[in-house]
């Protein structure tokens, strides 16, 4: 089950791979196979959060732009 860490609200768009950087803000850099002319090989960040990552957990940009987290399954 995932937790919700912070809001921004990005509007996804197609040809697109969204992620949570090191900063914990939200980046996109163009999809190798995205079905589309890539604009740019290099990231650029969508929005600043500033989440403070744990350890032993999963960060990703839910369905509604936001910043979520899941625990990770280690060590069964």
């Amino acid at each position: 089950m995932a937790e919700k860490c912070g809001k921004a609200g990005v509007k996804k768009q197609d040809g697109w791979l969204y992620f949570v950087d090191k900063d914990g803000d939200i980046s996109r850099v163009a999809m190798a196979r995205g079905g589309g002319k890539a604009v740019s090989k290099k990231k650029e960040k969508c929005a600043k959060v500033g989440v403070r990552k744990q350890s032993g957990y999963l960060y990703f940009v839910d369905k509604d732009g936001d910043i979520s987290r899941a625990k990770m399954a280690r060590g069964r």
